[in-house]
């Protein structure tokens, strides 16, 4: 069992470092030390703050050694410099900043061939190195936002997603009533905020089996609703207002044809396509135009874990294997979402598709800890962004890796933000039109 944990640690940290190595060797160190956006940093920070988080968590804590570069520390604290500032702090140079990563990384295999994987909490089921694996993905998907963000030609490709057909798929499902559980307590590289497992009971709703498509978008932007006060709550109304917004984020209109920019290349708004890069706001404001409304993250979760049958939660909506490419769009494999309806093999015991994958999906939650939450092993991560200010997304998206990505997963982010992979599907209360579970 242990050797199978290192196997699943290494497996989780090459790849991870694979995929950081894809996106900062395709730019030149102009592209590395430039800010793209105020909203990220230079892609060279991101590069150093993963192997000083290495450093800092698996060379110092878990293996003991003697710091590296502890003078770098506090450049790469993400909390003492905000993403705007970063690019006047005195940053490695993008050659010195590879082979700070890499030094590191030499390190920490030794650790991880040495180190018992039990006896410390830290350390138990490798959870250390799960941890950091998470993180340099989730590193790995701000990098790819700067990608989306900078200006000039297209530096990255990948292959298009395999067509999909929602053809046969009704709108809506209904999700019975009752109690499940939320959460997890088993699943070993979970992170603090997925924990402790506790029962959640949700009245009947229904709910989307698709997200939300560009095209049905464009038919709310077309009936005016980016100018109908109605629709938006009045932070959302304020900030489409005064910024002057009136379609997703790289979108514009050319004629009588909707066009979109994506990683470079500018071509035709996808119809068929879950929309992508709306804020919280944008999301709320079209499901109220729909008449419907987000699902809560409770909603959202029994949907995606609750099998009716077993009366149990699932790992996944398909099941508890791992999700492979006929479950899920995941990983960077593609630089878009699949077209709504893909991944049959992926949906719920219910019928709904894309809970995984594909983009994330705003809900109408705050981000709040669960009952029993306790900070592990730092309270930077989650518990200094509980609160009202912060809305829960779910399910992640193409630009997610499957180690990051868990129908226990929780993401959450201002709901101002368009940058960020993030789309939707929308709910309605069962009893609306006298349906009954």
């Amino acid at each position: 069992m242990t050797e199978d944990l290192r196997r699943l640690a290494l497996d989780a940290l090459t790849t991870a470092r694979a995929r950081t190595a894809t996106l900062t060797e395709c730019v030149d160190d102009h592209e590395l030390t430039a800010q793209h956006s105020p909203l990220m940093s230079p892609l060279v920070w991101d590069l150093a703050h993963i192997g000083n988080q290495e450093e800092q968590w698996l060379l110092r804590t878990v293996g003991g050694r003697e710091a590296l570069r502890p003078e770098i520390d506090s450049v790469y604290d993400a909390f003492e410099h905000p993403r705007a500032l970063r690019p006047t702090l005195p940053l490695l140079a993008p050659a010195e900043a590879r082979t700070y990563a890499s030094d590191v990384r030499g390190r920490v295999l030794d650790i991880l061939e040495s180190t018992p994987l039990e006896g410390r909490r830290l350390v138990d089921s490798a959870f250390a190195f799960g941890m950091i694996a998470q993180h340099e993905q989730q590193h790995d998907e701000t990098m790819l936002i700067t990608h989306q963000l900078r200006k000039g030609p297209a530096a990255l490709t990948a292959p298009e997603p395999a067509a999909g057909s929602a053809e046969g798929l009704p709108a809506e499902v209904l999700v019975p009533g009752g109690p499940f559980t939320m959460g997890t307590s088993t699943e070993p590289w979970a992170l603090d905020n997925e924990r402790p497992a506790h029962q959640r009971t949700v009245p009947a709703f229904f709910l989307d089996t698709m997200p939300v498509t560009c095209g049905a978008y464009i038919a709310f932007i077309e009936d005016g609703g980016y100018g109908d006060r109605r629709w938006w709550a009045a932070e959302g109304w304020d900030q489409i207002r005064q910024h002057d917004i009136g379609a997703p984020l790289f979108w514009r209109r050319d004629g009588g044809q909707w066009l979109r920019r994506r990683f470079g290349v500018t071509e035709p708004v996808p119809m068929d396509e879950p929309v992508l890069h709306v804020s919280w706001y944008e999301a709320d404001a079209y499901a109220r135009w729909a008449g419907r409304r987000l699902p809560t993250e409770e909603e959202w979760e029994k949907a995606a874990r609750h099998d009716p049958a077993s009366d149990r939660s699932r790992r996944f909506p398909w099941g508890d294997a791992d999700p492979s490419t006929a479950h899920a769009n995941l990983g960077q494999r593609h630089l878009r979402p699949a077209p709504a309806g893909s991944y049959p093999e992926g949906e719920s015991p219910l019928g709904v598709r894309q809970l995984i994958g594909d983009v994330w999906e705003w809900t109408a939650s705050d981000f709040l800890p669960y009952p029993g939450f306790a900070a592990f092993p730092y309270r930077e991560y989650s518990e200094v962004f509980f609160g009202s200010a912060h809305k829960v997304l779910r399910g992640g998206s193409f630009a997610v890796d499957a180690v990051a990505c868990r129908g226990t997963f929780r993401n959450w982010d201002l709901p101002v933000r368009r940058q960020i992979f993030s789309g939707f599907r929308t709910a309605r209360d069962a009893a609306v039109h006298g349906e009954r579970s």
